[in-house]
C-alpha cells in the first residue's frame, strides 16, 4: 500500500490576501413554486466581498428548494414547470409515502433533487464568470413560509 505524506505547511501557503464573505439570503415566496433570478443580488455579493479572483458558492438550505443556473427566459421557466409536474406531480398527495407523514410536499423533495442544490461559480476580475446567457436562480417548490439560501465568496 502506498503511502502518502501530509505537508500542513503546504495548506497554509500565502493567505494574508484572502478574503471571505458569508450571507445567507431570506425568501418567503407567496406562491407555492417560483423561479427567482437571484443574480443581481449575487453580484452585489461579490462585489462587496472585495474578491477579484475565487469562487462563489450559492446554496439552498431547504430541501423543497433549489439553486441551479439557466437562461432568464419566461417560456424556458413555464417549460421547467410543466416538466417538473409531469416528473413529480404535486396531486394526488396520496401517491406519495412522504406525504403519510402530515406533509404534502414530497413533489418538492423531488423536484429540488431534479434541479439540484447548488451552483459554484468562478469570480473573474472581481466579477461572476457566467456564460452569456447564464443567470443564478433560486427554485422554490414548496413555498409561502422562510428559506434561506447560503452565500459563501472566498478568493483574492
Amino acid at each position: 500500500m502506498k503511502k502518502y505524506l501530509f505537508d500542513s505547511n503546504f495548506l497554509q501557503g500565502n493567505t494574508k490576501n484572502m478574503k471571505t464573505l458569508t450571507e445567507r439570503l431570506l425568501f418567503n415566496t407567496s406562491r407555492r413554486r417560483e423561479l427567482i433570478n437571484i443574480t443581481p443580488k449575487i453580484c452585489d455579493l461579490v462585489n462587496k466581498s472585495g474578491v477579484k479572483e475565487g469562487l462563489c458558492l450559492v446554496n439552498a438550505m431547504h430541501i423543497t428548494a433549489s439553486v441551479f443556473i439557466n437562461d432568464d427566459e419566461s417560456g424556458l421557466h413555464q417549460d421547467f414547470e410543466n416538466w417538473l409536474e409531469k416528473l413529480a406531480p404535486h396531486e394526488p398527495l396520496s401517491a406519495y409515502l412522504h406525504n403519510n407523514t402530515g406533509e404534502d410536499n414530497a413533489d418538492g423533495h423531488l423536484k429540488r433533487t431534479i434541479m439540484g442544490r447548488e451552483v459554484v461559480v468562478a469570480i473573474t476580475k472581481a466579477q461572476l464568470d457566467l456564460g452569456p446567457w447564464e443567470q443564478i436562480f433560486y427554485g422554490e417548490f414548496d413555498g409561502k413560509r422562510k428559506k434561506r439560501v447560503l452565500v459563501k465568496i472566498i478568493g483574492e
